[in-house]
């Protein structure tokens, strides 16, 4: 038996698939979805460059977010976190590097998302899509942790991406200079 197309939308499909689980049929309705590309963007003097999104699906709420996008179809990862990062913020990268990857909901969806770190930042225009309401905000990544702590920062994406970085990358790179 093969999967079941319920919905074809722009950005991903729904498809009923067949499982067995525990020797019994069970069927799931699961969202196919290309992945993302995420960018944890650092300037040169160590501030890290989020962007106020608004977001029609949460009613207008703008949430403070790392730049991210959907991967094309057939595109790599690294290449749409740097088209997502120069569309969204105006910052192109000489360096971009992969920091880790995720699943963002697997329960329900595909969805991998692929995280990265830009640096040797220098600005240029954004290239917004249209109906994206998007401000750009440099911030110290201590501010950027404290509003994790208090819950200004509510993204998904953002709270693993900030954490990943401070408890691996940067406490990593402390400590490789230390020895």
């Amino acid at each position: 038996m093969s999967a079941e197309l319920l919905l074809t939308a722009r950005k991903f499909r729904v498809e009923r698939r067949p499982y067995v689980i525990n020797g019994r049929p069970h069927p799931l309705e699961v969202i196919v979805h290309p992945g993302a590309a995420v960018v944890l963007p650092i300037l040169d003097d160590g501030r890290i460059v989020l962007i106020r999104n608004r977001r029609p699906v949460l009613g207008g709420e703008a949430l403070l977010e790392v730049p991210a996008g959907t991967l094309d179809d057939g595109e790599d990862p690294l290449c749409c976190a740097r088209r997502e990062l120069a569309e969204e913020t105006g910052y192109r990268a000489a360096d971009v590097s992969l920091l880790t990857s995720f699943y963002s909901s697997p329960g329900i969806m595909t969805e991998r998302m692929h995280v990265f770190v830009a640096t040797g930042l220098t600005p240029g225009p954004t290239a917004l899509e249209p109906g994206e309401e998007i401000a750009v905000e440099a911030t110290p990544l201590e501010d950027a942790l404290a509003a994790v702590r208090d819950g200004r920062i509510q993204d998904g994406k953002t709270i693993i991406t900030l954490l990943y970085y401070a408890c691996f990358k940067r406490a990593g790179a402390a400590a490789g200079a230390a020895r």
